[in-house]
């Protein structure tokens, strides 16, 4: 995997699983929903068939599941994940899954 920075580390599924619980704390989704998201994004990112990937595209993978499991565990990864610098990013994340929602 290839980070932001440029670093390369070995994917690691309990890293992933870590970040989907972290985001879905005190929220209604069961921890065995998680662990299959974790397999399905591993699964997916395997068949690529790439050598490396790029750590954006695992986050991105993260936050389209987490927005169908759990839409305030999106927004808690994705204010963390997009680095919002202030209140108006944040509100422009919420109106992308409000009319995403829509369409």
């Amino acid at each position: 995997m290839v980070k932001k920075d440029g670093r390369r580390e070995v994917f690691d599924r309990s890293k992933l699983l870590a970040g989907l619980i972290k985001a879905c704390e005190k929220r209604p989704v069961p921890v065995q929903e998680l662990e299959k998201t974790a397999n399905l994004i591993e699964r997916e990112l395997r068949n690529k068939m790439d050598l490396e990937v790029n750590s954006g595209e695992v986050g991105e993978q993260v936050m389209e599941r987490l927005k169908e499991l759990d839409e305030v565990a999106y927004v808690r990864f994705a204010s963390v994940y997009r680095q919002f610098r202030d209140v108006y990013s944040f509100l422009q994340e919420v109106e992308k899954l409000l009319k995403s929602k829509h369409t």
